[in-house]
């Protein structure tokens, strides 16, 4: 099992993914989509993705608004999983933006 970080790691790595946040316990990015169809496809994207990882995040649309949230539930909290999550999905967004 992962081990958690505290919030000061989680601060420190967070200021190479300044679209990222630690909010409630989990590192959360909030995303508008061109239309509903490119998100949805952002989203396949990210899911191809995180089965590679074997670690899924949880995933909110609302129309073109793709909220992505991250938290090693098996750990109870924030880890290197979360953060290697975190930087991938970021690369799926930096190609389909």
């Amino acid at each position: 099992m992962a081990g958690v970080l505290d919030e000061k790691q989680i601060q420190e790595a967070l200021t190479e993914r300044p679209d990222w946040e630690y909010r409630d316990g989990a590192l959360t990015r909030q995303v508008k989509a061109a239309d509903f169809l490119g998100g949805i496809r952002l989203v396949d994207e990210v899911a191809v993705v995180a089965e590679s990882l074997n670690h899924h995040p949880d995933i909110d649309i609302r129309y073109t608004n793709l909220t992505f949230r991250l938290v090693t539930h098996s750990a109870g909290g924030v880890t290197d999983k979360d953060l290697e999550m975190s930087g991938r999905i970021d690369e799926v967004l930096a190609k389909g933006a």
